[in-house]
This record gives structure tokens, C-alpha cells and sequence, in this order.
């Protein structure tokens, strides 16, 4: 019985290793993906994930693989168990809700344990399956991983920030409570990232936090600046009280281009 165990543990092992060849031709990778699949495991369902943390040779083919395992994950994350006779709608929502916990749990455990720089992927299934207390939670423990500051890669912090500031779950108030920090983080793109998540929110709310980065001592982007006057004058950001600290700031090739009147940043 243990021997039993133990083959198909390792079988299911080699499966894996197939599956993330990245030299392997694509028909092998396909293979041992669908075996994955009927496998519906939690070490398999881990392993389908973990697709997403290699890149194959050739781009298209990479590209293609990844979207088939999001497609795969968002069916399971969605499923009913199989119809059983005498069984109420609460008992099929409840085993609804397994799987939806069992393919999130997949995903927390890659995107912990994972070095792939991109979240991009898994977060798309993330937000096709999980409720919004389920995306927050989750999110939550990744932002907390992300702490503004030098990264070495901060490509993982660019891409939640993007994410979350696109997901139609989110309010204003949960996308600057987790996104604002990032307007001074250390990296440039990562600046940049944060400001363009906040654009589309409520010029009433954003106008605190854009005017603070703009006036920033430590900024010292002049793309970081240009970028934060556009959205001012682009979104028709009421200034109020801070009208002054914005003219202040328009100098040099801002000045050329961009003034302040009537309350708000306008072009000239």
C-alpha cells in the first residue's frame, strides 16, 4: 500500500518535471498538462501553476501554454462536484467553494514559494475565481511581501499593482490604501505603476496623494513629475488649497507646457 503511494507520488513527480521542460518539445508539455488536469490533485494542481513560473523557448508556444493553464485553473476554481441524487443546492455551493479554495491555495503556494518575477498569470485566475474577500486576503499577503523599498526584481510589485489597481472588485478606498505607499517606493517604474492605478479613481480622493509626490523632495524624475501633472490636468483634479505647492512645481519644460488656473492644471 505505502509502495503504492509512493509510485504514484513519483510518477505524478515525473509528470511535473514534463510538464516544466522549457527544451521539451511542445507536444510533451502538452501531454503531461493534461495529465495534470485529470490528475485534480493538490500536488497537481500546485504543478499546473508552477507552468507559469518557467518560459519555454519559443515565445508563442510559451504563451500559449500559460493561457491554457489559466483557462484549466479558472475551470476547476469554477466547477460543481459531480450531480448526485438527493443533493441540495447549498451542499453543490458548498463544493463549489472547495475547489474555488483548493485551486486559490495552488496559486498562494506558487506565488509564496515562487523567484518568477511575474504575477501576472496567476492573478488572472485569481480574479476569475475568488470572491472579494478571497482577492482581498490574498492580495493582502503578497502587498505585505512587497515592502516599499529597494528590489532587486521589482517586477512582482509592478504587476500586483497593476492588477489590483484594473480589478473591477476593488473601490477607490482599497486600491489607495494598498497602492498610495508605492508613490515613493525606490524604483522609477514602480512610481510610475502606482500613479497610473490611481489615475482613474475620484479626482476628489487622488489629489492628496498625487500633489504630495509631485512636491516629493526625494523625486527627482522628470518623467515621474510630468506624468503626475498630466493625470492632474487630464482627470480635471480640483487642486483647492494646494493650488499654489502645484504652480510652484511648474518649471523649466512643465512651465512650457502646463499652468494652473482657475483651481485646476490646464495646458496652455
Amino acid at each position: 500500500m505505502v509502495f503504492g503511494l509512493f509510485s504514484k507520488e513519483r510518477a505524478l513527480q515525473k509528470t511535473i518535471e514534463k510538464a516544466l521542460n522549457k527544451l521539451a518539445q511542445q507536444p510533451d508539455r502538452w501531454g503531461a498538462l493534461e495529465k495534470l488536469r485529470e490528475d485534480d490533485s493538490d500536488e497537481a494542481l500546485f504543478g499546473l501553476c508552477k507552468r507559469f513560473g518557467i518560459t519555454a523557448t519559443k515565445g508563442v508556444e510559451d504563451e500559449q501554454e500559460k493561457n491554457w493553464v489559466v483557462d484549466v485553473l479558472a475551470e476547476k476554481g469554477n466547477a460543481y462536484p459531480p450531480a448526485v441524487t438527493g443533493q441540495t443546492e447549498a451542499q453543490r455551493e458548498e463544493g463549489k467553494r472547495k475547489n474555488r479554495d483548493r485551486v486559490v491555495a495552488a496559486l498562494k503556494r506558487f506565488m509564496k514559494s515562487s523567484d518568477e518575477l511575474s504575477l501576472s498569470f496567476p492573478l488572472r485566475v485569481l480574479g476569475r475565481i475568488a470572491d472579494h474577500d478571497t482577492v482581498l486576503a490574498t492580495v493582502d499577503e503578497l502587498f505585505k511581501s512587497e515592502q516599499v523599498g529597494y528590489a532587486r526584481f521589482p517586477d512582482r510589485r509592478i504587476d500586483l499593482i497593476k492588477w489590483f489597481s484594473e480589478w473591477k472588485g476593488a473601490s477607490d478606498d482599497e486600491v489607495f490604501v494598498r497602492v498610495k505607499p508605492y508613490l515613493a517606493d525606490f524604483d522609477e517604474n514602480v512610481r510610475f505603476t502606482a500613479i497610473d492605478g490611481l489615475s482613474s479613481r475620484d479626482p476628489e480622493k487622488i489629489v492628496g496623494p498625487l500633489v504630495d509626490a509631485l512636491v516629493r523632495p526625494e523625486e527627482e524624475s522628470g518623467r515621474i513629475r510630468r506624468t503626475i501633472v498630466e493625470v492632474l490636468e487630464r482627470r480635471k483634479v480640483p487642486l483647492g488649497a494646494r493650488a499654489g505647492e502645484v504652480t510652484a512645481m511648474l518649471t523649466g519644460p512643465l512651465a512650457e507646457d502646463f499652468k494652473v488656473d482657475g483651481g485646476v492644471v490646464k495646458k496652455k
